[in-house]
């Protein structure tokens, strides 16, 4: 199987919303969005490990992080998008942990702002992704996984018809506890199947 090279850092643009590596000069707009979203976002992720700075307040730390990301897409490892709605930042999108080989796998992450969700910036946002991730990195499976009691992250995968795998028991740690995730795949033949269809909906 011919490998496929690692895309530099491009940004998507669709109907309304525009994708693009997060910078450092973000660290305002980022930071304004996630202070105001605390609540509504840490329930659903990870916990951040003792002693590591607060990448919300930290401006460095924020640095680090855009930095270890521009890394990734580098190495074809992973592919982290800021999603911006009429010009200001309102999420984000990633594609991460790829894995090439006999798997051509990586898995979908997501988060909005609570201000905007319920307008379809999210699934519009994932359908670019998909199409990034089959169509320029070549890969065969993208996978999403979500705990079964997040009805606006399954909202997501219900809108556009990704098909469940089933649940997988304590799959990830997410706020502390091992949590129960239900998984939705989509493989490049379903894609293809279903492009036209994705593409006129959303993009």
């Amino acid at each position: 199987m011919a490998t496929i090279p690692a895309p530099t850092a491009t940004t998507l643009i669709g109907r309304r919303v525009i994708l693009r590596p997060l910078r450092q000069d973000d660290f305002g707009s980022w930071r304004e969005v996630r202070r105001r979203n605390r609540d509504w976002l840490t329930v659903w992720e990870p916990s951040r490990l003792p002693g590591s700075p607060d990448v919300v307040e930290d401006r460095n730390a924020f640095a680090l992080r855009c930095h270890a990301r521009h890394r990734d897409w580098q190495n074809g490892s992973g592919y982290g998008f800021g999603v911006f709605v009429a010009g200001h930042f309102a999420g984000e999108v990633n594609i991460n942990s790829v894995q090439r080989g006999a798997f051509q796998n990586a898995y979908i992450g997501y988060w909005i702002d609570e201000a905007r969700a319920g307008h379809g910036y999210t699934p519009e946002a994932v359908v670019h992704v998909l199409r990034f991730g089959f169509e320029t990195l070549g890969l065969h499976r993208l996978q999403i996984a979500i705990v079964p009691r997040n009805t606006a992250s399954l909202r997501v995968v219900d809108k556009l018809g990704v098909r469940s795998e089933g649940v997988a028991q304590r799959y990830l740690e997410i706020n502390g506890t091992w949590e129960d995730h239900e998984r939705f795949a989509m493989t490049t033949e379903e894609w293809t199947a279903r492009r036209s269809e994705l593409l006129g909906a959303w993009l």
